[in-house]
């Protein structure tokens, strides 16, 4: 028997125990999707989080109180111990750090309300910037006009909104020049900021970004401030830069030589490692799930394989009794587990990449199909038929043929 026919003889099977061959394939269509789902969200997500998220380009650092990716309850504790920056520090660094090309500070309140007539949005990222944090963050405008220097020096009381407040607020007006309420101080709009979308089922564009100064006056000064930097080149340039910042704040907050800094100094290629490392680890438990799937899949394959030589007993003595070897009968059932698994691995592929850009459509995760998921997937799959199919093979490899022509059911 050559390969086609015995991967036709697989086919055929499934085909004709149609409610078995489902229940058959389960665990490794599960396994399989779950690799798939994984693969696809993981890409998705890291390629989001790089472009939109951190928002940095490779020559850009951020100086916080607690870095903004903690990965344990013990880092927050303790850096909310810390002394919070201010706008001295901001300037301090502006003056001194002589290979920065920009420096910038910002501060959020993640869940203000917005209000214009009778309407109300809430849970508004409302963020106080220096006119050069637009730039630094690369937050673009579609119309009107971004925070400037005056705005900042005369705690002007205007904003730029997101296209979330102007479709709740103003639906088919202009915005510009109009008062808006935020946490209950009036502001006038002055520009628009362009349509970001949505991940992870979260709006970016529900915000509305004002002067720092006007910030710090309505929700107090001690709020947490961040100060960004700009160098004018990656590497060493870069390194060279947030040394001297540093420096500058290490000397301001009266921190002792050798102790470690009273706060984080972070670049887009840190915060990217930290999410890689967790998405990695994320990622390593879903496999672990998965391969129970897959031996799961495998062990009722290998029974159901065990099943196919007890009912083809009889076929198996015909086929040796006319010359069939015993290696030859070894192969056709390997093949045929191998086939029954293969197309456990073809369906899982597709309810994998289904599901995976369902749950995009409707709540906006992201998601990036990758062909070395799909290749991988369909691999592992047959090996799976492969591995708990040699069992089965060998058994029906080795029956005797006088005693398998007598066999009955």
């Amino acid at each position: 028997m050559n390969t086609l026919e015995a991967i036709r003889i697989a086919v055929q099977s499934l085909w004709a125990n149609k409610l078995r061959s489902v229940l058959t394939l389960l665990g490794v269509v599960i396994g399989v999707a779950a690799v798939i789902a994984v693969v696809t969200f993981v890409n998705g997500i890291n390629g989001y989080v790089a472009e939109k998220i951190f928002r940095l380009g490779a020559d850009v650092f951020i100086i916080s109180k607690v870095s903004p990716v903690v990965t344990n309850i013990d880092q927050f504790l303790e850096g909310q111990k810390r002394k919070d920056f201010t706008m001295d520090d901001y300037q301090a660094v502006v003056e001194s750090c002589r290979h920065c090309t920009m420096v910038g500070a910002s501060a959020t309140n993640f869940s203000g309300h917005v209000k214009f007539g009778e309407q109300t949005v809430n849970d508004s990222w409302i963020r106080g910037l220096t006119p050069t944090m637009p730039e630094i963050l690369d937050i673009d405008l579609s119309t009107g006009r971004m925070l400037n220097d005056s705005d900042l020096n005369s705690r002007s009381a205007v904003a730029v909104i997101g296209t979330d407040i102007v479709d709740n607020l103003f639906p088919g007006m202009d915005p510009l020049g109009k008062e808006i309420r935020i946490e209950g101080e009036l502001y006038t709009v002055v520009g628009v900021g362009k349509k970001q979308g949505k991940t992870l089922g979260q709006t970016l564009d529900n915000y509305a970004l004002i002067p720092i100064t006007t910030f710090l006056k309505q929700f107090g000064s001690h709020s947490a401030i961040r100060i960004c930097g700009k160098a004018a080149g990656v590497g060493t340039q870069l390194e060279v830069a947030m040394d001297e910042t540093r420096s500058i704040l290490r000397a301001r907050r009266h921190d002792a030589p050798g102790k470690p800094d009273s706060f984080a100094a972070e670049t887009n290629a840190s915060f990217l490692s930290i999410w890689s490392n967790l998405t990695g680890t994320f990622f390593l438990a879903m496999i672990g799930i998965a391969a129970i799937s897959l031996v799961v899949g495998g062990i009722v394959i290998m029974n159901i394989m065990l099943v196919s030589v007890t009912e083809r007993t009889r076929e198996i003595g015909i086929r040796k009794a006319l010359g069939a070897r015993r290696q030859d009968v070894l192969m056709q059932f390997l093949i045929e587990s191998a086939t029954m698994a293969l197309m456990g691995g073809i369906l899982g592929v597709l309810f994998g990449i289904t599901f995976a850009k369902g749950i995009t459509a409707l709540i906006g995760m992201p998601s990036e199909i990758k062909l070395w998921a799909v290749g991988a997937g369909l691999l592992v799959s047959a090996s799976v038929g492969v591995f708990f199919g040699v069992y089965p093979a060998r058994r029906a490899a080795t029956l005797d043929p006088i005693a398998a022509l007598r066999f009955e059911l």
